[in-house]
């Protein structure tokens, strides 16, 4: 079991000097961006919620839409979700998405996959659907990671599925993806089966509204968060038969008020690492590694959609600095944006990429002075 870290009430959050970093916002009118991947050749791919996939050259130019993405149902939080590419896009050029599909009344959580040529996704195919189906259009989850290949066991991608906000019982069970992890095959395939009876996939229950999931590749870590409801937003080293704890345990309360549960621990249950009350609603998360801020190497950057203290007046990132996997330090960066931060990426060269939460939304590159 982990220890929780309440670093904010101990006193070591901290807001971050400004004049280290440089803000540029290379692109604007993005609608609802969500996610961020890096081509080979320095072009970008960024998806839009109302069902856009766009690429982005190095001088900010915005092409139009890339066709061949599949029809998503845009409403609430779902749409056009992740976008990462394959372990050897060089090679193969697959592109994954993760998106919401349906209707109103019959919608879920997908994951597919086609061969960017030019500005086409070609050969898309459905790989991974998740089950059952629901009535909401709230807590999808949806990003993804690519674990390579180790220690025998083949490459696979990781995707966290939301509990669907009415289904939060169902979190706790496995044969069900709601609120779970899922662990596939490149091919959409389940890699392995941890739970007896469980829905194919799933690697981990217990989850509320997972957010993020990164791969560090240096220590064979898998790092996830996801939101609480009024607080309790948390950061997860994720493991394969976990259970952590929604809703049989929470340090958060509901939206009204009242409590969700009476238990912050509970026997059987995996803790977190890090835990955030009041909530910061943590969206896309990244693992800095890079020569252009040697300082945050090995630390977790978490894009917020809210204000976490009275000193921050809007959505920020988050350093959160690791030892040995205990977090050990936290810092307030970017609030002078003045907006909500859907998504943060490092790029090739060390320089951290941010996408903000709007209609009219934007890509901004963070480099030292």
């Amino acid at each position: 079991m982990r220890l929780i870290s309440l670093l904010a009430l101990a006193g070591l959050l901290v807001s971050a000097p400004v004049s280290a970093q440089t803000l540029e916002t290379r692109v604007t009118g993005l609608e609802y961006p969500w996610s961020l991947a890096f081509l080979p050749d320095g072009r970008m791919l960024v998806t839009e919620k109302p069902g856009r996939l766009r690429i982005i050259d190095e001088s900010g130019l915005v092409q139009t839409p890339v066709s061949g993405v599949p029809e998503v149902f845009y409403s609430g939080q779902g749409g056009l979700l992740d976008v990462v590419l394959s372990l050897d896009f060089e090679t193969d050029g697959l592109v994954y998405l993760s998106w919401s599909g349906g209707s109103a009344g019959d919608n879920t959580l997908y994951l597919g996959r086609g061969r960017l040529e030019g500005d086409a996704l070609v050969e898309f195919d459905v790989l991974f659907e998740a089950m059952p189906h629901r009535r909401t259009d709230v807590h999808y989850g949806g990003r993804m990671a690519m674990i390579p290949a180790e220690a025998g066991q083949a490459a696979t991608v990781v995707m966290g599925v939301g509990d669907g906000f009415d289904y939060r019982e169902e979190a706790q069970n496995p044969g069900t993806h709601f609120g779970t992890y899922v662990r596939l095959g490149l091919d959409g395939q389940p890699a392995q089966r941890v739970f007896e009876n469980s829905a194919p996939g799933v690697i981990s229950i217990g989850h509320r509204n997972p957010q993020a999931v990164v791969y560090d590749a240096t220590n064979h870590v898998v790092w996830s968060h996801e939101h609480g409801p009024r607080g309790g937003d948390e950061i997860n080293e994720l493991s394969s038969t976990a259970n952590y704890g929604w809703p049989i345990t929470s340090h958060g309360v509901d939206y009204t008020g009242a409590l969700v549960t009476p238990f912050d621990t509970y026997a059987g249950i995996d803790e977190p690492i890090h835990v955030w009350t009041p909530s910061i609603a943590p969206a896309g998360m990244a693992l800095y590694r890079g020569e252009m801020f040697p300082e945050w190497d090995g630390d977790l950057l978490v894009a917020a959609l809210i204000p976490g203290d009275a000193d921050v007046p809007s959505g920020h990132v988050r350093r959160v600095e690791l030892d040995a996997g205990q977090v050990v330090g936290e810092e307030v960066l970017f609030g002078e944006i003045g907006a909500r931060i859907r998504d943060v990426r490092v790029g090739p060269d060390g320089a951290v990429w941010l996408l903000t939460d709007e209609a009219e939304g934007r890509l901004i590159r963070v480099s030292r002075d």
